[in-house]
């Protein structure tokens, strides 16, 4: 039977691919996308969202969440994804809506289901402190490094984001799954895969024209030859959990450190004796990984 899951995204270049991932794999019962303030304003990605969903004729419940973190004011990512979010393409008109109920309530409806994130961890804290623990299976979660970080020198930007909301979900008890940086910078978007999705009609090349301007920020702000696909990893963890290699290991947040707000503090080798409360990504099966993804797309044209 095809795992239910709720995908909890901020739209965004790699969440939009990892919206076709979760909606095009035969393997994933897609019951919904909620959205969370993070890569740009809760508006601007709940729209996103929709445009991606209109485009590829996915029919799922939107619901919108967390316009700012728990405790913080919000910080956007406009350097990488552009003042809408998701610039480049234009997009046709919008055809899907978006549910009334909050993203935290529509989270919790129905049976036990896995919970994907690919933005800051705001609306998944406030299920758990909401809700506690009870419908949800496994975290799994697009954020963190156990090497260096990528908004600031040891932060990655989804953890950055809501530091405090981070330090509830690892301190849940719910089996959590953390894909980083230091494993996403493996699935880089090299001129082959455009040249695959564009291979794949209108949707396809939709893919290509993000996946070029998600290129140029890349280049401009990092310096890399070619973008990481970071959000759909996450996704293809719970299609197929050998295309990502994982060891468990103890997560902490740094929530106060003055250089290192949002740093994972990762003790591969148990050097603080805490007991482990993560699985941690180390390794992807890339080739596979970009098989999966194309694969998805394909499905949705």
């Amino acid at each position: 039977m095809p795992t239910p899951v709720v995908l909890d995204c901020d739209p965004g270049h790699d969440d939009a691919i990892a919206i076709l991932l979760a909606a095009g794999a035969p393997e994933l019962d897609l019951r919904a996308i909620t959205t969370v303030a993070a890569n740009q304003t809760l508006d601007k990605v709940t729209l996103n969202a929709q445009r991606i969903c209109s485009a590829a004729g996915i029919s799922v419940p939107i619901a919108r969440g967390c316009s700012r973190p728990l405790v913080r004011p919000l910080y956007v990512a406009e350097d990488i994804h552009g003042e809408s979010g998701l610039d480049g393409p234009s997009f046709g008109a919008i055809s899907v809506g978006v549910v009334e109920d909050h993203a935290v309530d529509i989270m919790h409806a129905g049976e036990p289901v896995t919970l994907i994130a690919t933005g800051a961890l705001t609306n998944v804290a406030l299920y758990l402190q909401r809700y506690g623990t009870s419908g949800v299976r496994e975290i799994v979660l697009m954020g963190g490094s156990t090497e260096r970080g990528n908004t600031t020198p040891y932060a990655e930007f989804n953890i950055y984001v809501d530091p405090e909301a981070a330090a509830v979900v690892f301190a849940s008890g719910v089996p959590v799954t953390m894909i980083g940086l230091n494993v996403t910078h493996q699935a880089l978007v090299t001129p082959s895969v455009v040249a695959r999705f564009e291979a794949l009609g209108p949707l396809g090349r939709l893919c290509g024209e993000l996946m070029t301007f998600f290129a140029a920020t890349y280049r401009d702000v990092f310096g890399f030859a070619a973008p990481p696909l970071h959000d759909p990893v996450a996704v293809a963890r719970v299609i197929d959990p050998s295309l990502v290699t994982c060891v468990e290991a103890f997560v902490g947040i740094e929530t106060t450190g003055t250089l290192t707000r949002g740093a994972t503090v990762v003790d591969l080798h148990g050097r603080m004796g805490f007991e482990p409360n993560a699985q941690v990504a180390v390794g992807l099966d890339v080739d596979r990984f970009f098989d999966r993804v194309i694969d998805a797309v394909a499905r949705l044209t």
